[in-house]
């Protein structure tokens, strides 16, 4: 969670998203209101070329995620397939929840 503030409470994100660090605070309280704590229980490295990467990939699987969802894709895509783990861009996984949204 303190990543993804860091990140997403960059002056680029924040311009490029249209959104400010209040809209971003809030956005992540309601993530973290509703996300599963994950405790890792397998140790699968190395399989990154980021050492930093490992910990998103392992959390990823040992939560059963289908999606994995990163600017990163250079780095994560091909490691998330081998263990049945998509991972999509941002932009990507939003036209999914999209769509989703407007066949209900």
């Amino acid at each position: 969670m303190v990543e993804y503030e860091a990140v997403l409470s960059r002056p680029e994100n924040l311009s490029a998203f249209g959104i400010s660090v209040e809209d971003t605070r809030a956005v992540l309280d309601a993530f973290a209101a509703v996300a599963e704590p994950i405790q890792l229980r397998f140790l699968w490295r190395p399989q990154l070329i980021d050492p930093a990467d490992e910990m998103v990939l392992e959390t990823a699987i040992n939560g059963r995620a289908d999606r994995l969802v990163t600017f990163d894709l250079r780095h994560l895509k091909k490691a998330g397939e081998a263990f049945g783990v998509r991972a999509v861009t941002p932009p990507e996984a939003w036209k999914e929840v999209q769509t989703r949204h407007e066949k209900e």
